[in-house]
């Protein structure tokens, strides 16, 4: 029961974001030159994807860092609403794609690295647990028999 009042706090914590989600994305995407496109979100954010990544980032590289973001959104937002004190929150992303195509990802480890205090693993661990299960539209948009390894190092604030 108290965790049910809990999970519902978390949820308003992220309630502002997820109700600036609209259901209908546009977006454009424009051919340059060679294997060079330029996307437009509506917003007017541009990415650069480039086949030879020399101009531009990889369409999958991009796939794997908006996944990163997602979760990394959804657990910063749930562990300040968990009164958590982030100084610094980092993910490094290794991932392994089938050789074939379509060569889509078939692993992803994340190994995340937070400085702050009010933080302990059973805070980190709901945050991403929430995540995975009901928030990150990334995760949930990719396969589902993708294997996903989430680690994670807690670190004290240095003291200047």
């Amino acid at each position: 029961m108290a965790e049910n009042r809990m999970d519902e706090g978390l949820e308003q914590s992220l309630g502002d974001y997820k109700k600036k989600v609209v259901p209908s994305i546009k977006a454009t995407l424009q051919w340059d030159k060679d294997l060079i496109f330029v996307g437009r979100t509506g917003e007017g954010y541009e990415i650069e994807f480039d086949a030879n990544v020399q101009w531009g980032c990889k369409p999958t590289d991009s796939l794997l860092l908006s996944l990163a973001g997602c979760m990394a959104i959804d657990m910063v937002s749930f562990l300040v609403k968990m009164r958590a004190e982030i100084k610094d929150f980092r993910m490094k992303l290794n991932a392994e794609r089938n050789p074939e195509p379509p060569q889509y990802f078939k692993k992803v480890e994340i190994a995340i690295d937070i400085t702050g205090t009010g933080i302990d693993s059973k805070k980190v661990d709901r945050a991403i647990s929430l995540s995975h299960e009901k928030y990150c539209s990334v995760y949930k948009s990719m396969r589902s028999d993708m294997e996903m390894k989430v680690t994670y190092k807690l670190h004290e604030p240095q003291e200047s």
